[in-house]
C-alpha cells in the first residue's frame, strides 16, 4: 500500500544539484523529499570529479618523482603499485561520501527515499511505495555516459567513468575513444600511471578549446608518451578481454590499433529515460529537459538543473543552478542562469581554463575595433620560472572601456587562476580593477594583473609612460 507524501518540494537526484537544493531547503524548515535510485552523491562523487582528480594527483606526484632531477633532487627509482592507488582513489570518495550521505540529510530533515521515481502525471510522482504530490519538482537526474554506436562494441569488453575507477591492475594499454575533457585527464592520469596510452578523435581534440592554448596541452600529453590520433573515426571494434582492436577509417586507407582495455569518452546523454516527462507536461529532447532561462519547464511545477538541464555539463553548473531555484522557490525572487559567467576547467597537465567570451565571440557582439586582446606569458612569471612550470600563458579579452568580457589561462594551477577570472567576468570588472589590486609575490596569478597592465602599454603615446607601465607590470 502507497503512502502520501506531500512536502513543498520535491527533489529528484541526489548528486550535486540535488543534494545543494535539498540542504538549502531543509534549512529554511521547508518540508523536502529527495528522491535518488542509485548512489548518493550522485556522478561527481562516485565516478565524475572526485576519483578523476583523485587519480590525476597519483599520476602527478609520479611524474614530480621523475622529474625531480632537474631541481637537484635525485630519486632513484619510482615505482607504481596501481593497487594502492586505486585504494588512494576510493580513500577520497569514503573520505566525502558522509557528507552526501542519505543519514546526513535525513538528520537535516529531509524525508530521503532510495527508489526510481516516476511522474504519474503532471502533479504526482511515484518512488518505490511512495506517492508524492509536492508544490514544486526539480528534477536533477545528471547525465550519463553516452556508448556510440560502433559496429562491433557490444561484443568486447569497455570502460566509462562509471567502470574505470574499479581496475585494481594498471592497463598495459589503454585506447581512448574521445579527446575531449575526460578523455585527456584519463589518458594523462593513465600514461603517467604506467600504461601505454592511445587516444582516438574524430575531430581535434580539446574541441571546445582556442586551438592555440589547446595547443600547449597536447604537446604536453604527447610528451608524456599519449599518442593522440586526431581526425580519425572508429568504424568497428573487435577482438576479446586484453586484445581489443579498433578500426579507424574504411576502404584501403582503413587501419587498426590494439589494446588491452577500451575507454569510452564522447560525451554524456542526459537522464531522462523513465522519468514519466510525458506524462508529466515537460517537454525534453536529446540534450535533456527543455527550460527557460529560470529553469522552469513547460510544467510549471517542475524545474531541472544540472546535466539533465540540457545545457553546460559540469558540476559547479548544477550548483549554480541550484541557487538560482532556490531563490526562486524559497524567496520569490526572479532569478534566471548567465552561461555566460560559467567558468570550465580541464585538469590535465598543464590545466587549460576559460569563462565569458572567446575573442571572436567580442568581437562578433562589439565590433572588432573595440575589443582587445591582452596576454601574459608564464615565461615572464618569476614564481613559474621558479617551480620550471613556464609553459602557459593568460588571456584577456577587453571590450569597450576596458571591461573584461573573456578571458582564458592555460598552465601550471590554470584552475585556481580561473576562479579569479571568473569573478572578474562575473563581477564586470575593468583591465582598471585587475591592475589596481595587490597580488602577492611572488605568484603565478600575477600573470593576470601583468596582462591587464599590458592594457595601457600598449595604449599609452608617451614612451616614458610605457616604460613605466612595464616597471609596475615587473616589479609594481
Amino acid at each position: 500500500m502507497s503512502r502520501l507524501l506531500t512536502p513543498d518540494i520535491c527533489v529528484i537526484g541526489a548528486g550535486s544539484g540535488g543534494l545543494s537544493v535539498a540542504a538549502a531547503a531543509a534549512a529554511f524548515g521547508v518540508d523536502t523529499v529527495l528522491i535518488e535510485k542509485g548512489e548518493m552523491g550522485g556522478d561527481c562523487l562516485n565516478y565524475g570529479c572526485v576519483p578523476s582528480k583523485a587519480l590525476i594527483a597519483a599520476g602527478k606526484a609520479a611524474r614530480h618523482a621523475e622529474e625531480a632531477e632537474r631541481f637537484g633532487v635525485t630519486v632513484p627509482r619510482v615505482d607504481v603499485d596501481f593497487a594502492a592507488v586505486n585504494d588512494h582513489v576510493r580513500k577520497v570518495i569514503a573520505t566525502i561520501a558522509p557528507h552526501d550521505s542519505q543519514e546526513r540529510f535525513e538528520g537535516l530533515g529531509v524525508t530521503v527515499i532510495r527508489a526510481p521515481a516516476r511522474f504519474r502525471d503532471a502533479t504526482t510522482v511515484v518512488a518505490g511505495e511512495a506517492e508524492i504530490r509536492a508544490r514544486r519538482f526539480v528534477v536533477a537526474t545528471g547525465s550519463s555516459p553516452l556508448v556510440p554506436p560502433i559496429p562491433g562494441l557490444e561484443a568486447v569488453p569497455w570502460h566509462t567513468n562509471e567502470t574505470i575507477f574499479t581496475l585494481r591492475e594498471c592497463p598495459q594499454h589503454l585506447l581512448v575513444i574521445g579527446g575531449g575533457p575526460i578523455g585527456l585527464e584519463l589518458a594523462q592520469a593513465h600514461r603517467r600511471l604506467g600504461a601505454r596510452v592511445t587516444v582516438v578523435e574524430a575531430a581535434r581534440a580539446m574541441p571546445r578549446e582556442d586551438p592555440e592554448l589547446a595547443a600547449l596541452v597536447l604537446e604536453r600529453l604527447r610528451a608524456d608518451g599519449v599518442e593522440l590520433i586526431e581526425g580519425a573515426s572508429v568504424t568497428a571494434v573487435s577482438g576479446t578481454a586484453g586484445a581489443i582492436r579498433l578500426t579507424l577509417g574504411e576502404g584501403d586507407t582503413a587501419r587498426e590499433i590494439e589494446g588491452t582495455h577500451l575507454l569510452l569518452a564522447v560525451g554524456r546523454k542526459a537522464n531522462v529515460e523513465g522519468l514519466g516527462l510525458e506524462e508529466a507536461g515537460v517537454a525534453f529532447d536529446r540534450r535533456g529537459i527543455t527550460v527557460g532561462a529560470d529553469l522552469r519547464s513547460s510544467n510549471r511545477r517542475v524545474y531541472a538543473i544540472g546535466d539533465v538541464a540540457g545545457g553546460l555539463q559540469f558540476t559547479h553548473v548544477a550548483g549554480y543552478h541550484a541557487g538560482v531555484v532556490i531563490r526562486a522557490l524559497l524567496f520569490r525572487l526572479p532569478a534566471k542562469e548567465n552561461r555566460e559567467i560559467i567558468p570550465r576547467v580541464t585538469f590535465t597537465d598543464p590545466q587549460i581554463g576559460h569563462v565569458g567570451l572567446t575573442a571572436e565571440e567580442a568581437r562578433a557582439r562589439f565590433g572588432t575595433a573595440r575589443v582587445r586582446v591582452l596576454e601574459a606569458a608564464f615565461a615572464g612569471n618569476d614564481r613559474a620560472q621558479a617551480e620550471a612550470r613556464t609553459d602557459g600563458l593568460v588571456r584577456l579579452v577587453a571590450a569597450r572601456g576596458g571591461r573584461i568580457v573573456g578571458a582564458s589561462v592555460v598552465g601550471a594551477d590554470a584552475g585556481e587562476i580561473t576562479n579569479l577570472l571568473s569573478l572578474v567576468v562575473a563581477r564586470k570588472l575593468s583591465v582598471r580593477d585587475l591592475a589596481g589590486f595587490v597580488s602577492p609575490y611572488p605568484s603565478l596569478s600575477e600573470a593576470v594583473r601583468r596582462a591587464a597592465i599590458s592594457y595601457y602599454a600598449d595604449s599609452a603615446r608617451n614612451p616614458w609612460i610605457r616604460r613605466l607601465v612595464r616597471f609596475l607590470a615587473r616589479f609594481g
